[in-house]
């Protein structure tokens, strides 16, 4: 009587593993990954990887005013955070692909 639920329960779990053992792997590949941002029109330039770790950063020496120390920390919180939110924003697409959409809680991911 409760044979066909059983293999139901069965199959999906196998589902869930696989997905899990895909995430886990996306994951370390997503790591491995690293995004360039720019801000100030290229004045600042980052490179940092998928595990938001920052590979690089570069400032033009046009933006180097020693009058005008604020404009060139503005420029670097600016390129901070945009690498962030890209990183962000790749992990979030990627294992998008990989769940079909579905919104998994924040842990999950």
């Amino acid at each position: 009587m409760f044979g066909g639920n059983q293999g139901n329960m069965a199959g999906m779990m196998k589902k869930v593993q696989k997905l899990q053992a895909d995430m886990a792997k996306l994951q370390e590949e997503l790591k491995k990954r690293t995004l360039e941002v720019t801000a100030g029109g290229g004045a600042v330039t980052l490179v940092i990887s998928g595990e938001k770790e920052v590979q690089s950063l570069k400032i033009s020496p046009e933006a180097v005013d020693p009058e005008d120390t604020e404009m060139l920390e503005d420029l670097l919180i600016a390129a901070f955070n945009e690498a962030v939110r890209k990183v962000d924003e790749m992990t979030s697409s990627e294992m998008g692909k990989l769940t079909g959409g579905m919104n998994l809680p924040k842990g999950m991911i």
